[in-house]
């Protein structure tokens, strides 16, 4: 039986990986891509925002946070609140409504979908008939009032979605009490607003689009009032005590409409057009919200003047006279008031408005003097440049910490202090264990640092590199300022900019050394940045160094950008990190992979010409590297250079093909015949069926030729205090690793600190090896004696991290897309290595040292190997044997952006884009876990004195109320008896038991 059992098998590691390993996605942070509704209650204080790929989101205070997803995956059109619920609707494209619920389980709430219903007319009438337009939760919390395309509005019961037909509100039913010769069939068609007064919930309004509007007593089933507009209506707004409502239209205007008692025909009190006289885009959602002082805040979006600004996305805030045009760099999606829900108070007092776009979401304190806005603690706009890079940090210093949070304050002195408005629910969730920094680098140059400890992605701080080059924008124009007498009163708002002033300004690679404070940034157009950190504001010059990576080279000719013109004299910067040295790569390439030793005080760079040494103390070039093969013309012609060789791309990959298929021939064999060929091929294939059933079955990998495009291409760079010229002393050393699979290894000789700015860094070449595969480097490791990767640099003399062993032998991991290689050191003799494109077919794209901590024991943690394929799969491999110990299915293979995005933290966590505004957030490790939990509790319902049904209201709101846990206890055992003899799995296990008892 030895011989079917795969060899490694043993079951008490078998139960370690399971205390080490598990794989989970935790949360999505950032902004939701593609939006599509938004909602929110007053009632639980929480926002809900839908999407066109059929999510639900639900935020309130920071840290809670619930998704719910429609199986459907189609387009959010609206989300409503059940008022004083726990439970929402919302309406899909298809017209289908979904009820979700807040139910409490395992001592944490979560978001449920509840129910979904379709609106069916009778058999043959249009889709029209039932196509909902508007949706109105009565206050009942029993029913909803489903306004549609034909004009008739639909009674539904909740939760059943039971359609109450004998309720139904026909156009019909509304004609017969309006005079004729004031509308015909057509003006009852298209529901636009269905609005339930606030003083009388016996009472709707409602809205036709063709500017009737009608006041319906639900009791009796009969009109009240009329009002007749003049201009198609777009939407609805009761004043807070019924006595009037305002109306907006698609002309740009707004009225006001008196309600009375005396007459069933009202005119119109007043009609407003605020950006005329000129014609003007719709006014699509107005507010009108009363206060102590008797002005009254009027908020609406649109109304813009279409010949000059038909463009422009924005809301006015009207408030006496003071009048505001907020203007948003991406398209509203929709936006509310939050003002007192206290039924008994007397006016709105309106204190602040959320604005939903396209790319971001803005809150505006309208309590402050000018209106300013309030810094989200969540939803951030990760995208506002889009992301080209990101690079996590673990358990930052809480100096360093507080630094990088003081020179963040300072940016965001223009912020309201306003506390968040949307605060309802509880987070139970434990504070996070330590502090960890998510650095983004984007396409306008800039750097922003994250606080990616929790659930909550926070901006803490936003670095600019453009003041050190000269670009055709100004840094210190100011988008916001508008002259007195501008007409409209334009002020842009939100952080979305996706336009960048130059390309060549992207950030491609950070490093950021957490002890030492010192930043290394490089870009598109081979700049590279060291920075160190600074409280103050400061003015100094930024010393300037030239690399000639083609300068062994004759012949060559780079056709791509020119590099970055700098700013002459000194420069000013604001408190944060500073640039104090500017390496320019030439020719100014992409710089594709980045190093820092903050200790030694050096920085390694590498571009598809070569790499790099640089010494930021002496600020002096070390030595470079020209990597580049004769064959590499299409590494000359840059990323931004449109004159890539098509023909050239083409003819290597007829090459390849042609090659495989000779290749193939030769392992087939010239003779036989070809029944021969079959019979063989056929004994073949079984037996290699048979081979498979018992081990994994290695496959030829193609050996890439040296000609092939961008060998030279360094992919990266490492330093490392190891042995390498012999066994006796070890020494500082740098190791670079190219695309066509050679690993370069310098000795460098640093001065002792006493002498360090006196002499000189010195690298001699040491090593030269050239992978026989020629797959490129995508990492390289050295084990100490203990077979433990080397500590970070100063992470020794922070008393962090044990001394690496130097006594005993070092190993040289090198990672290449194909296979991991162990060697020894200095020997660099081959010793192990794990073909891993041969046994899974799959090529690694990223990797990483992950420490990994057991849930069950502090005292045990080992570190491994997180890699991420070409498949999307994630791979836990052990360190130093090279064990294959789990494999987790994590990203979508098709999904490229997605695998290029993705950075592993040092404690098993990950994060990768999932839209161009999203990160999600994975785990591998049983023990650091990031994720939401929270509480919604019921807030106790306010006494209203208009509320009719109370005996209905009360059982109703025993059924759906979360918070009650549903049933007595008593019930509970018949119910999960129940539960479990209709749940089918269950069922059939019962069975097979006792089909195995007999």
């Amino acid at each position: 039986m030895r011989r079917f059992l795969r060899p490694g098998h043993d079951p008490v590691r078998e139960r370690l990986k399971r205390d080490l390993f598990q794989f989970n996605k935790t949360v999505e942070h950032g902004f939701p891509h593609q939006p599509s509704a938004l909602g929110y209650s007053p009632f639980l204080r929480l926002m809900a925002i839908g999407t066109r790929s059929g999510a639900i989101k639900l935020y309130g205070a920071p840290g809670v946070e619930f998704m719910g997803l429609h199986e459907e995956n189609n387009t959010v059109m609206q989300i409503h609140f059940i008022p004083d619920q726990c439970q929402l609707v919302t309406l899909l494209d298809d017209n289908s409504l979904h009820l979700w619920s807040l139910k409490q389980h395992g001592g944490a709430s979560e978001l449920r979908e509840e129910h979904r219903f379709t609106l069916k007319g009778p058999p043959g009438s249009p889709p029209s008939a039932t196509q909902v337009t508007a949706v109105l939760p009565h206050s009942s919390r029993e029913v909803l009032y489903l306004g549609t395309e034909s004009g008739n509005i639909f009674v539904v019961e909740l939760p059943s979605f039971r359609v109450l037909e004998d309720r139904t509100i026909t156009p019909e039913a509304v004609l017969q009490w309006i005079p004729e010769d004031n509308c015909n069939r057509r003006s009852c068609e298209l529901v636009e607003a269905l609005r339930e007064h606030p003083k009388n919930p016996d009472q709707i309004l409602i809205g036709y689009s063709r500017a009737l509007i009608v006041l319906w007593d639900l009791q009796n089933n009969k009109a009240i009032h009329h009002f007749l507009g003049s201009q198609q209506l777009e939407n609805l707004y009761w004043q807070r005590d019924g006595s009037k409502f305002i109306s907006c239209h698609y002309d740009g205007s707004y009225t006001q409409w008196p309600v009375s008692s005396d007459n069933r025909q009202s005119e119109p009190l007043e009609n407003t057009v605020p950006y005329g006289p000129f014609p003007c885009k719709a006014i699509s959602k107005i507010y009108w919200q009363t206060t102590k002082n008797g002005l009254p805040y009027i908020i609406f979006q649109g109304g813009m003047p279409r010949a000059s600004y038909g463009d422009r996305h924005s809301i006015s805030v009207i408030h006496g006279s003071q009048q505001t045009a907020f203007d948003f760099t991406s398209r509203v999606i929709d936006f509310f008031i939050i003002f007192s829900s206290d039924p008994a108070a007397e006016f709105d007092d309106p204190s602040a408005l959320v604005v939903l776009a396209e790319e971001e979401l803005v809150v505006i304190d309208l309590k402050s003097a000018g209106w300013p806005a309030v810094h989200p603690p969540y939803l951030a706009s990760l995208h506002c440049s889009a992301i080209t890079c990101s690079h996590h940090v673990s358990n930052i210093p809480l100096k360093l910490w507080e630094r990088i949070i003081s020179a963040g304050s300072k940016q965001n002195i223009h912020y309201s202090s306003m506390p968040w408005p949307i605060d309802g629910g509880t987070n139970i969730a434990p504070d996070p264990p330590q502090r960890d920094l998510l650095l983004t680098g984007h396409e306008d140059g800039t750097v922003r640092f994250w606080d990616a400890s929790g659930v909550c992605l926070h901006l803490l701080y936003k670095l600019s590199t453009v003041r050190v080059f000269l670009t055709d924008a100004d840094p210190n124009d100011n988008m916001n300022t508008l002259g007195e007498d501008e007409w409209p009163p334009l002020r842009k708002v939100g952080t979305f900019d996706p336009y960048s002033d130059d390309p060549r300004l992207g950030i491609q690679k950070i490093y950021l050394c957490k002890y030492s404070g010192y930043l290394a940034v490089a870009g598109t157009a081979g700049q590279v940045l060291v920075m160190e950190l600074n409280d103050e504001d400061a003015e100094h010059m930024v010393d300037h160094a030239e690399a000639d990576l083609l300068q062994d080279q004759e012949g060559y000719r780079w056709k791509g950008h020119e590099k970055l013109k700098t700013r002459d004299g000194p420069v000013r910067f604001e408190a944060g990190f500073q640039p104090f040295v500017l390496v320019q790569c030439q020719p100014p390439a992409v710089v594709t992979s980045l190093a820092l030793h903050s200790e030694w005080k050096l920085v390694a760079f590498g571009t598809s010409h070569g790499f790099g040494l640089f010494d930021h103390q002496q600020k002096r070039l070390v030595f470079v590297k020209c990597t580049l093969h004769p064959s590499d013309q299409l590494a000359l012609e840059g990323p931004l250079s449109r004159v890539k060789s098509l023909k050239k791309s083409l003819r290597q990959s007829f090459r390849r093909i042609r090659r495989s298929r000779v290749s193939s021939r030769k392992r087939r064999g010239g003779g036989g015949s070809a029944s021969e060929v079959q019979e063989a091929n056929a004994k073949f294939d079984q037996d290699a069926l048979q081979e498979m059933e018992l081990a994994p079955v290695q496959r030829k990998i193609e050996a890439r030729s040296a000609e092939d495009s961008f060998t030279g291409f360094v992919r990266t760079l490492y330093f490392a205090d190891t042995f390498l010229r012999d066994s006796s002393r070890h020494c500082p050393s740098l190791w670079a690793g190219t695309n066509g699979g050679t690993v370069y290894a310098f000795c460098l000789r640093v001065p002792p600190a006493e002498r360090r700015m006196d002499e000189p860094v010195r690298a001699e070449q040491a090593k030269e090896i050239q992978l026989m595969h020629r797959a490129p480097v995508v990492g390289i490791l050295v084990l100490d004696g203990r077979s433990t990767p080397l500590p970070e640099p100063l992470e020794v003399a922070h008393d962090l991290s044990k001394s690496p062993d130097m006594q005993g032998s070092h190993q040289l991991l090198v990672v290449s897309e194909e296979q991991f290689k162990v060697f020894t050191l200095p020997k660099v003799s081959s010793k192990l290595k794990l073909k891993l494109t041969a046994l899974e077919g799959c090529r690694v794209r990223k990797v990483t040292v992950a420490n990994f901590g057991s849930c069950k024991t502090d005292d045990y943690s080992e570190n491994d190997l997180a890699v991420l394929t070409n498949l999307g799969d994630i791979q836990i491999i052990s360190l130093p044997f090279l064990k294959l110990q789990i494999r987790y299915p994590c990203i979508r293979k098709e999904d490229v952006s997605g695998i290029a995005s993705c950075v592993f933290t040092k404690y098993g966590q990950g994060f990768y884009l999932i839209s161009p505004s999203e990160f999600e957030r994975f785990s591998l490790s049983t023990k650091w876990l990031v994720e939401p939990r929270c509480i919604v509790d019921m807030p106790e319902v306010t006494s209203n004195n208009h509320m009719h049904n109370k005996s209905g209201t009360e059982n109703a709101a025993r059924k759906s109320s979360p918070g009650d846990c549903g049933e007595d206890e008593r019930k509970s055992g018949r119910l999960m008896e129940h539960a479990l003899l209709n749940d089918e799995k269950v069922l059939k296990e019962i069975q097979s038991t006792l089909e195995g008892g007999r």
